[in-house]
């Protein structure tokens, strides 16, 4: 057999491999919560960098510790976009002749590509300071996204749930029952750091429309259960910290009114520690306020992840209809 004719029987072998290894590109979806930065090192290092760590890096806020919003990599802009598939999120900022934003939504790979053009530095910076807020939201949104994707392969038996509040929730195994009331549920999973909960339980919902203060009376109601979740020692119960004001918002979850509540809790009398996140749902439809909460206790690792899948979860919840 002469060379030509091995070559030529190598080649269908040498085709697949490829493809094969094409394939397992697409299938690459980066890390959670990190963005790639494809800008030239003079515009990175100057006030168009600090621009952008400003918007993209700036603090998590609820969180124990101080964590960046987004973990950032910054490539040099002589890199074609391409090549950079470690990240679901690319952000392109260059110099160009006309000043352009847009977004563009790659279905084959896991990316979404913003891309930020101006004519100059100042029309740069004015870029992203008129676009940040858009560009987070659909990075945040992706990550959740894809966590969802993620846990649909693999979920908790929702019977109990179901029956017990009339919803249904993705919940991922690995979480066990800690305890299981009339009205109260409290889901655990231990993880190497620490360990992640969620909390389910509802109030009337006329009890709630009484309150002038919502964000008092949100406290006031997972302080209540808070007597659930103890400590080793005696009167240890997890209370809503006091050190810092919570972060309170009104949203729409599940085509319904709703609160979102992020903030840190604390066990008193004790020196554990971490945040939580609480939606108060308005549901009209059972006639009450439908409360599920998620916190974690992650001591010596970060937090900012952990309460992301929490809310991926939670964002899940669909109310049964009557």
């Amino acid at each position: 057999m002469n060379k030509t004719h091995f070559l030529l029987l190598l080649l269908p072998f040498f085709l697949v491999s490829c493809f094969k290894g094409e394939k397992q590109n697409e299938t690459v979806s980066g890390k959670t919560n990190t963005i790639s930065v494809i800008i030239d090192d003079q515009l990175w290092y100057g006030e168009v960098g600090d621009s952008i760590r400003n918007k993209f890096a700036s603090p998590v806020l609820g969180l124990t510790q101080e964590e960046p919003l987004f973990t950032i990599n910054q490539y040099p802009a002589r890199l074609l976009e391409g090549f950079v598939t470690d990240s679901r999120s690319i952000i392109v900022v260059k110099k160009a002749p006309v000043d352009k934003f847009e977004i563009i939504r790659n279905k084959d790979l896991p990316h979404n590509t913003f891309r930020i053009y101006g004519k100059s530095v100042d029309d740069l910076i004015c870029s992203i300071e008129d676009n940040s807020a858009e560009i987070i939201k659909e990075i945040h949104d992706a990550e959740l996204k894809k966590i969802q994707e993620d846990n649909s392969s693999s979920l908790l038996n929702k019977t109990i749930i179901k029956n017990k509040f009339h919803i249904s929730i993705q919940i991922p195994t690995g979480y066990e029952y800690m305890l299981h009331k009339k009205k109260f549920i409290w889901l655990k999973k231990e993880i190497i750091s620490g360990n992640t909960s969620l909390l389910m339980y509802q109030v009337p919902i006329n009890n709630f429309k009484k309150k002038k203060d919502v964000i008092n009376a949100i406290v006031k109601m997972r302080d209540s259960v808070g007597k659930y979740i103890k400590g080793r020692e005696l009167n240890t119960q997890m209370i809503t910290s006091e050190a810092y004001a919570p972060y309170f918002s009104k949203i729409e979850l599940d085509h319904k009114d709703a609160y979102e509540t992020k903030g840190t809790w604390e066990l008193k009398n004790d020196f554990m520690t971490g945040p939580f996140i609480n939606y108060a749902i308005l549901d009209k439809t059972f006639n009450r306020v439908l409360v599920i909460e998620g916190f974690c206790y992650s001591p010596s690792h970060q937090e900012r992840d952990l309460m992301l899948e929490l809310e991926a979860i939670i964002k899940t919840v669909k109310v049964d209809k009557r």
